[in-house]
Protein backbone atom coordinates (compact mmCIF):
# COMPACT_ATOMS: atom_id res chain seq x y z
CA UNK A 1 0.00 0.00 0.00
CA UNK A 2 1.38 3.08 -1.20
CA UNK A 3 1.36 6.71 1.07
CA UNK A 4 -1.84 7.90 -0.25
CA UNK A 5 -3.52 5.06 0.24
CA UNK A 6 -2.28 4.62 4.28
CA UNK A 7 -3.37 8.11 4.70
CA UNK A 8 -6.77 7.96 3.14
CA UNK A 9 -7.65 5.01 5.26
CA UNK A 10 -6.21 6.52 8.75
CA UNK A 11 -8.28 9.35 8.36
CA UNK A 12 -11.12 8.24 7.14
CA UNK A 13 -11.52 5.02 8.50
CA UNK A 14 -9.91 5.55 11.77
CA UNK A 15 -13.14 8.58 12.31
CA UNK A 16 -15.87 6.11 11.42
CA UNK A 17 -18.67 4.69 14.16
CA UNK A 18 -21.02 2.34 13.82
CA UNK A 19 -24.33 2.41 15.30
CA UNK A 20 -26.31 0.17 17.77
CA UNK A 21 -27.55 -1.30 13.73
CA UNK A 22 -24.41 -1.76 12.47
CA UNK A 23 -24.88 1.35 10.41
CA UNK A 24 -21.40 3.68 9.63
CA UNK A 25 -21.49 7.39 10.17
CA UNK A 26 -19.10 10.24 10.50
CA UNK A 27 -19.11 13.14 13.25
CA UNK A 28 -18.77 16.59 10.79
CA UNK A 29 -16.52 17.95 13.30
CA UNK A 30 -14.07 14.75 13.19
CA UNK A 31 -14.35 14.62 9.81
CA UNK A 32 -13.83 18.78 9.38
CA UNK A 33 -10.23 17.69 11.33
CA UNK A 34 -9.43 14.71 9.06
CA UNK A 35 -10.15 17.04 5.72
CA UNK A 36 -7.70 20.52 7.20
CA UNK A 37 -10.47 22.66 7.93
CA UNK A 38 -9.11 24.49 11.29
CA UNK A 39 -12.34 26.62 11.59
CA UNK A 40 -15.60 25.18 11.71
CA UNK A 41 -17.18 28.43 10.40
CA UNK A 42 -15.61 27.54 7.47
CA UNK A 43 -16.46 23.99 7.53
CA UNK A 44 -20.35 24.43 8.23
CA UNK A 45 -20.37 26.38 4.70
CA UNK A 46 -19.01 23.17 2.75
CA UNK A 47 -21.61 21.10 4.83
CA UNK A 48 -24.10 23.83 3.75
CA UNK A 49 -23.43 23.60 0.15
CA UNK A 50 -23.37 19.63 0.42
CA UNK A 51 -26.92 19.51 1.81
CA UNK A 52 -27.83 22.13 -1.33
CA UNK A 53 -26.63 19.36 -3.86
CA UNK A 54 -28.24 16.85 -1.52
CA UNK A 55 -31.50 18.76 -2.13
CA UNK A 56 -30.94 19.86 -5.98
CA UNK A 57 -30.58 15.44 -6.37
CA UNK A 58 -33.91 15.22 -4.86
CA UNK A 59 -32.66 13.06 -1.88
CA UNK A 60 -33.74 13.48 1.82
CA UNK A 61 -31.42 15.82 4.00
CA UNK A 62 -32.62 15.17 6.41
CA UNK A 63 -31.87 11.38 6.62
CA UNK A 64 -28.20 11.88 5.44
CA UNK A 65 -27.40 15.31 7.86
CA UNK A 66 -28.69 14.48 11.16
CA UNK A 67 -28.20 17.09 13.60
CA UNK A 68 -26.53 16.62 16.75
CA UNK A 69 -26.07 19.29 19.75
CA UNK A 70 -23.57 18.72 21.72
CA UNK A 71 -22.14 20.28 25.03
CA UNK A 72 -18.01 20.93 25.78
CA UNK A 73 -16.19 22.20 29.23
CA UNK A 74 -15.35 25.27 29.04
CA UNK A 75 -13.03 27.14 31.25
CA UNK A 76 -13.75 27.54 35.40
CA UNK A 77 -16.40 24.53 35.00
CA UNK A 78 -18.31 26.81 32.32
CA UNK A 79 -20.82 24.60 29.26
CA UNK A 80 -21.19 25.47 25.53
CA UNK A 81 -23.59 24.25 23.49
CA UNK A 82 -21.95 23.08 19.56
CA UNK A 83 -23.73 22.29 17.04
CA UNK A 84 -22.54 18.66 15.03
CA UNK A 85 -23.90 16.41 12.44
CA UNK A 86 -23.68 12.71 12.13
CA UNK A 87 -23.48 12.35 8.32
CA UNK A 88 -24.15 9.26 6.24
CA UNK A 89 -21.64 8.08 3.17
CA UNK A 90 -23.38 9.91 1.05
CA UNK A 91 -23.29 13.29 3.22
CA UNK A 92 -19.19 12.51 3.09
CA UNK A 93 -19.03 12.56 -0.04
CA UNK A 94 -20.96 15.41 -0.90
CA UNK A 95 -18.69 17.63 1.36
CA UNK A 96 -15.84 16.58 -0.37
CA UNK A 97 -17.25 17.52 -3.78
CA UNK A 98 -18.08 21.03 -2.21
CA UNK A 99 -14.80 21.31 -0.40
CA UNK A 100 -11.43 23.28 -1.44
CA UNK A 101 -10.26 21.54 -4.17
CA UNK A 102 -6.81 22.74 -3.31
CA UNK A 103 -6.40 20.70 -0.73
CA UNK A 104 -4.94 17.31 -1.43
CA UNK A 105 -6.73 15.47 1.36
CA UNK A 106 -9.91 16.76 -1.04
CA UNK A 107 -9.43 14.99 -3.34
CA UNK A 108 -8.82 11.72 -1.19
CA UNK A 109 -11.72 12.36 0.31
CA UNK A 110 -13.83 12.56 -3.37
CA UNK A 111 -11.80 8.76 -4.10
CA UNK A 112 -12.52 7.33 -1.00
CA UNK A 113 -16.32 8.39 -0.58
CA UNK A 114 -17.29 8.26 -4.07
CA UNK A 115 -16.45 4.27 -3.95
CA UNK A 116 -17.97 4.05 -0.29
CA UNK A 117 -21.29 5.54 -1.77
CA UNK A 118 -21.53 2.62 -4.86
CA UNK A 119 -24.74 0.37 -4.43
CA UNK A 120 -23.55 -2.44 -2.27
CA UNK A 121 -24.29 -4.96 -5.17
CA UNK A 122 -22.85 -3.80 -8.84
CA UNK A 123 -22.82 -5.56 -11.79
CA UNK A 124 -19.66 -8.01 -13.27
CA UNK A 125 -19.52 -5.66 -15.74
CA UNK A 126 -19.23 -2.93 -13.72
CA UNK A 127 -16.46 -4.22 -11.70
CA UNK A 128 -14.19 -5.39 -14.68
CA UNK A 129 -14.08 -1.80 -14.93
CA UNK A 130 -12.94 -0.64 -11.53
CA UNK A 131 -9.42 0.34 -11.39
CA UNK A 132 -7.47 -2.08 -8.53
CA UNK A 133 -7.82 0.91 -5.94
CA UNK A 134 -11.61 1.07 -6.50
CA UNK A 135 -12.07 -2.67 -6.22
CA UNK A 136 -10.03 -2.75 -2.88
CA UNK A 137 -12.33 -0.37 -1.67
CA UNK A 138 -15.38 -2.08 -2.60
CA UNK A 139 -14.22 -5.29 -1.50
CA UNK A 140 -13.16 -4.07 1.69
CA UNK A 141 -16.12 -2.48 2.72
CA UNK A 142 -18.04 -5.36 2.03
CA UNK A 143 -15.17 -7.70 4.13
CA UNK A 144 -15.71 -5.39 6.63
CA UNK A 145 -19.81 -5.51 6.54
CA UNK A 146 -19.67 -9.18 6.43
CA UNK A 147 -17.16 -9.40 9.80
CA UNK A 148 -19.74 -7.66 11.43
CA UNK A 149 -22.14 -9.91 10.29
CA UNK A 150 -20.00 -13.34 11.11
CA UNK A 151 -19.16 -11.57 14.74
CA UNK A 152 -23.18 -11.55 15.42
CA UNK A 153 -23.27 -15.62 14.33
CA UNK A 154 -20.21 -16.55 16.16
CA UNK A 155 -21.85 -14.67 19.18
CA UNK A 156 -24.70 -16.64 19.05
CA UNK A 157 -23.04 -19.38 18.68
CA UNK A 158 -21.31 -19.53 22.20
CA UNK A 159 -18.02 -17.44 20.60
CA UNK A 160 -16.58 -15.14 23.62
CA UNK A 161 -12.51 -15.03 22.40
CA UNK A 162 -13.21 -13.09 18.74
CA UNK A 163 -9.24 -13.27 18.54
CA UNK A 164 -9.15 -17.20 18.73
CA UNK A 165 -12.21 -17.52 16.34
CA UNK A 166 -10.56 -15.48 13.67
CA UNK A 167 -7.42 -16.86 14.32
CA UNK A 168 -9.19 -19.77 13.67
CA UNK A 169 -10.30 -18.74 10.13
CA UNK A 170 -6.88 -17.46 8.93
CA UNK A 171 -4.50 -20.30 9.89
CA UNK A 172 -7.21 -22.30 7.54
CA UNK A 173 -6.76 -20.09 4.92
CA UNK A 174 -3.21 -19.01 5.45
CA UNK A 175 -1.60 -22.40 5.89
CA UNK A 176 -1.14 -21.88 10.05
CA UNK A 177 -0.30 -17.64 9.80
CA UNK A 178 -2.44 -16.28 12.77
CA UNK A 179 -3.70 -12.57 11.99
CA UNK A 180 -0.37 -11.30 14.09
CA UNK A 181 1.77 -13.37 11.44
CA UNK A 182 0.17 -12.12 8.36
CA UNK A 183 0.91 -8.40 9.49
CA UNK A 184 4.13 -9.43 10.35
CA UNK A 185 4.45 -10.76 6.85
CA UNK A 186 3.39 -7.79 5.20
CA UNK A 187 5.85 -5.62 7.24
CA UNK A 188 3.18 -4.06 8.52
CA UNK A 189 3.07 -1.67 11.45
CA UNK A 190 1.35 -2.06 15.50
CA UNK A 191 -1.97 -1.49 15.15
CA UNK A 192 -2.15 -1.51 11.27
CA UNK A 193 -5.01 -3.64 10.28
CA UNK A 194 -4.23 -6.60 7.97
CA UNK A 195 -7.68 -5.90 5.82
CA UNK A 196 -6.31 -2.45 5.15
CA UNK A 197 -3.19 -3.86 3.49
CA UNK A 198 -4.53 -6.59 0.95
CA UNK A 199 -5.56 -6.28 -2.71
CA UNK A 200 -9.04 -6.92 -3.85
CA UNK A 201 -8.42 -10.64 -4.86
CA UNK A 202 -6.91 -11.51 -1.35
CA UNK A 203 -9.75 -9.44 0.07
CA UNK A 204 -12.40 -11.27 -1.84
CA UNK A 205 -10.46 -14.71 -0.85
CA UNK A 206 -10.92 -13.75 2.86
CA UNK A 207 -15.14 -12.37 2.29
CA UNK A 208 -15.71 -15.64 0.81
CA UNK A 209 -14.31 -17.16 4.09
CA UNK A 210 -16.28 -14.92 5.98
CA UNK A 211 -19.70 -15.24 4.41
CA UNK A 212 -19.41 -19.21 3.69
CA UNK A 213 -18.59 -19.26 7.80
CA UNK A 214 -21.19 -17.39 8.70
CA UNK A 215 -23.56 -19.58 7.02
CA UNK A 216 -22.32 -23.14 8.10
CA UNK A 217 -22.46 -21.63 11.79
CA UNK A 218 -26.28 -20.91 11.12
CA UNK A 219 -27.15 -23.88 9.44
CA UNK A 220 -25.39 -26.40 11.52
CA UNK A 221 -26.74 -24.55 14.23
CA UNK A 222 -23.21 -24.82 16.58
CA UNK A 223 -23.69 -23.82 19.75
CA UNK A 224 -20.23 -23.81 21.18
CA UNK A 225 -16.75 -21.55 21.04
CA UNK A 226 -14.43 -25.22 19.97
CA UNK A 227 -16.83 -25.71 17.31
CA UNK A 228 -17.36 -22.51 15.85
CA UNK A 229 -13.35 -22.34 15.61
CA UNK A 230 -13.27 -25.76 14.14
CA UNK A 231 -15.61 -24.82 11.88
CA UNK A 232 -13.89 -21.31 10.84
CA UNK A 233 -10.57 -23.28 10.50
CA UNK A 234 -12.17 -25.74 7.90
CA UNK A 235 -13.61 -22.74 5.82
CA UNK A 236 -10.52 -21.19 5.53
CA UNK A 237 -8.46 -24.62 4.38
CA UNK A 238 -11.64 -25.06 1.73
CA UNK A 239 -10.82 -21.83 0.50
CA UNK A 240 -7.42 -22.28 0.57
CA UNK A 241 -7.54 -25.43 -1.53
CA UNK A 242 -9.85 -23.68 -3.94
CA UNK A 243 -7.06 -21.07 -4.32
CA UNK A 244 -4.46 -23.68 -5.31
CA UNK A 245 -6.69 -25.08 -7.59
CA UNK A 246 -6.99 -22.26 -9.62
CA UNK A 247 -3.58 -21.87 -10.27
CA UNK A 248 0.12 -20.96 -9.02
CA UNK A 249 -0.54 -17.47 -10.54
CA UNK A 250 -3.59 -16.44 -8.71
CA UNK A 251 -1.92 -18.14 -5.38
CA UNK A 252 0.94 -15.78 -5.52
CA UNK A 253 -1.04 -12.63 -6.48
CA UNK A 254 -2.59 -12.93 -2.97
CA UNK A 255 0.46 -13.88 -1.16
CA UNK A 256 -0.63 -17.18 -0.13
CA UNK A 257 1.94 -19.37 -2.29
Amino acid sequence: MNETERYTNRNFEDIKHIDENGVEFWYARELQLALNYKEWRKFENVISKAKKSCKNSDVSVFEHFVNVDKTIKMPKGATKNIRDYKLTRYACYLIAQNGDSRKKVIALAQTYFAIQTRKQEISEKEYTLLTEDEKRFYQRNLTRKGNYSLNQAAKNAGVKNFDKFHNAGYKGLYNGETADDIAKRKGLKYREDILDNMGSEELAANLFRITQTESRLKRDKVDTEKTACDTHNKIGKIVRKAIKQAGRNYARRIAYA
